[in-house]
């Protein structure tokens, strides 16, 4: 109990039992990873240099690639040779690690960690259902 109470302290949790359930969140949320077919919601964050030419290149060229399961990419510039980006991905939990495994070693990248949640955002093109186009 004292671990539950400095955790749940030191992140400023509202109090024991929500420490308790964003834990068991997070087991569960692992647990369906590695499964690797449930499709899941996640965000691969790029921390990556500019002094590796073609380095947004071909991160772009891997987000084309994969364009069933990228849903948007946000950048930003902290200085002027080092980028921060974020990937939204969608689709079962082994192919956004692989498509983040693929970023992740591009020469240039520096750092990257793929983040999934037991969520699936709502169907972005609603001309497109059951794999069907419609309209």
């Amino acid at each position: 109990m004292r671990d539950i109470d400095a955790m749940t302290a030191r992140r400023k949790f509202a109090s024991r039992s929500q420490a308790v359930a964003e834990t068991l969140h997070r087991a569960l949320v692992d647990d369906r990873t590695e499964l690797g077919e449930e499709v899941m919601v996640g965000s691969i964050t790029l921390f990556y240099g500019q002094l590796s030419t073609g380095v947004e290149q071909r991160l772009g060229d891997l987000q084309r690639a994969h364009i069933d399961e990228v849903i948007a990419s946000f950048h930003v510039h902290l200085t002027e040779n080092r980028t921060l980006e974020t990937v939204l991905v969608q689709g079962p939990a082994h192919k956004l690690q692989a498509i983040a495994d693929e970023m992740i070693a591009v020469r240039g990248v520096i750092s990257g960690r793929l983040h999934v949640v037991a969520a699936i955002i709502p169907q972005l093109h609603p001309f497109i259902r059951d794999g069907v186009q419609r309209g």
